[in-house]
């Protein structure tokens, strides 16, 4: 629920959270099944892809982490016991590491923006080998040289490092994009709220309305991500295209 004024003093400079999380139990039936890990994950992941589509436009990326936790819990606890591949039960500990690490997937996402996102927890914006750089990206069913044409890496020299928002073009037109990626889409909006505020970001969302759910969606968790990470500038381009995003969508 959406319980804490932006304006409020503690909200000033810091990720205070801006939501109350609302935890509702109910008793579980006697006769709730018992199934394995695997069954729980596959129920688990469709939870909360929906969940996490529900959530969007109303928790703040700060929130998320905290918040995916009720329906998380809620596939869970469902169950008499999730058993382990040992025979053990598994233990809430491990339910909410795994319900957690949900986040941090990002395989839900078109295959430039997987390559991006674990090209980016291991190197940030730093360079790579090109061979470590090849090797992703057969594994994503993409190209390093098809990544540099798209406008997301630069490649050169047997190197090969993800560009910055401030590396991306002002003049770029996503109606003309012929490979259009979330991961690219985020960070031209990015660029946009950086250096036109949210006049110019929201003229840019715009134009590629369709991509908007699962901007938003990417945004909320790279910023989780970047949080956990401590990556703490980065954490804060994130929240503050996130914040923008759900103060417009709230007013109009």
């Amino acid at each position: 629920m959406r319980t804490e004024l932006g304006n409020r003093m503690i909200s000033y400079g810091s990720n205070a959270l801006a939501s109350s999380i609302v935890l509702v139990c109910r008793r579980r039936p006697e006769n709730a099944e018992t199934v394995d890990r695997r069954t729980f994950i596959r129920a688990l992941k469709e939870r909360l892809s929906v969940a996490m589509d529900e959530m969007v436009d109303g928790i703040a990326p700060v929130d998320m982490s905290q918040a995916i936790i009720g329906p998380g819990m809620e596939v869970f606890s469902q169950y008499n016991a999730v058993i382990e591949n040992d025979g053990s039960k598994m233990s809430v500990d491990t339910a909410l590491r795994i319900i957690n690490k949900f986040l941090d997937d990002g395989d839900g996402f078109d295959a430039d923006t997987q390559f991006c996102i674990h090209w980016y927890k291991e190197f940030a914006w730093s360079e790579g080998s090109y061979g470590k750089a090849d090797d992703l990206a057969r594994s994503k069913n993409v190209g390093v040289n098809g990544l540099a044409e798209s406008g997301v890496i630069s490649s050169g020299k047997g190197k090969v490092r993800l560009l910055t928002w401030d590396e991306l073009p002002a003049d770029w037109d996503p109606a003309s994009d012929k490979r259009l990626s979330v991961w690219e889409a985020c960070h031209h909006l990015i660029r946009a709220l950086q250096t036109g505020g949210v006049e110019e970001a929201g003229r840019l969302l715009s134009r590629m309305m369709s991509f908007s759910g699962n901007v938003q969606l990417f945004c909320a968790n790279m910023y989780v991500y970047c949080e956990r990470a401590k990556i703490v500038d980065d954490a804060r381009l994130y929240n503050a295209l996130s914040v923008a995003w759900y103060g417009y969508s709230s007013c109009c």
